[in-house]
């Protein structure tokens, strides 16, 4: 009984020196940014290891909404990142209708070559992207960057959607139609409230991606008023510059809007990611 008592002992010392360790290896990257963002100066070779030992003031943040472009930068990506993930919800969650609800030819071939589509990296597309932006006129324009970030997104998302779709009861939409309701009707009063986690989730992951991407910004975006925040703060380290703390304090106001938005919907998160609706 002793040896077991201490195993356990042992081992449960183990697991909370991990976690300590863990914890530690995770929180420490972010305390020392947030540090940076409030200490003085300007160089990252003058900011001590240990966080907050240079002192606090706010003087990077005032210079970096006054003498910079960055309410501009942060401007742009969230208009982008918004039409982003309203584009990718609409867009997938009609086709997802479509593909789950109707029979038609080569239905199978198209749900394949969208699957076939997503095996390759985004970057081997890059010069056809730029061609085409240059042609119907989107490079330098954020509407340009919106579409480039639609056209990825699509073909997984009406995968993901579809997926959740099929477990709906078909029965509700046969009901709907009974009583009159069109396919429209269907698809926007009964299938999309119930498929409002996982268009939640859609929305979060879509958000996310083109909220601080950097290589379609670079290829698509020019001028320093169309720019990004990801373009935008790495001109702040680039070789030129070594603004570290305004970096940081650009990087600790570019979490908050997404740390709102997923405590906002967290609960909703949890859901489609651990149930479904109901199956028939």
């Amino acid at each position: 009984m002793r040896i077991d008592k201490l195993s356990v002992v042992v081992w449960r010392t183990v697991v909370v020196i991990g976690f300590v360790l863990l914890s530690v290896v995770v929180i420490w990257p972010i305390l020392y940014t947030v540090s940076s963002a409030l200490a003085p100066g300007r160089s990252a070779a003058g900011l001590s290891p240990m966080p907050f030992a240079n002192g606090v003031t706010l003087d990077n943040f005032q210079y970096l909404f006054t003498q910079t472009l960055y309410a501009t930068w942060f401007r742009n990506s969230f208009v982008i990142a918004v039409a982003t993930a309203v584009g990718t919800m609409l867009f997938a969650s009609l086709a997802a209708y479509v593909f789950s609800r109707f029979a038609f030819s080569f239905k199978g071939s198209l749900l394949t070559s969208m699957i076939v589509l997503q095996i390759f990296p985004s970057f081997v597309g890059m010069i056809a992207i730029y061609v085409i932006l240059m042609r119907i006129g989107g490079l330098d324009t954020l509407w340009g960057l919106v579409l480039v970030y639609l056209g990825g997104n699509l073909p997984y998302s009406i995968w993901l959607v579809k997926s959740y779709l099929d477990t709906i009861p078909r029965g509700l939409d046969e009901a709907a139609r009974l009583d009159g309701a069109s396919h429209l009707r269907i698809y926007a009063t009964i299938v999309m409230p119930i498929a409002r986690p996982i268009l939640l989730f859609l929305a979060v992951t879509t958000f996310a991606a083109p909220w601080m991407d950097f290589i379609f910004p670079k290829l698509v975006l020019r001028s320093p008023e169309q720019q990004t925040l990801a373009l935008g703060l790495f001109s702040f380290v680039s070789e030129r510059n070594s603004d570290f703390t305004t970096f940081a304090a650009g990087a600790v106001i570019v979490a908050i809007p997404f740390m709102i938005f997923f405590l906002a919907t967290q609960r909703s998160l949890v859901t489609s990611l651990s149930t479904g609706a109901l199956k028939e």
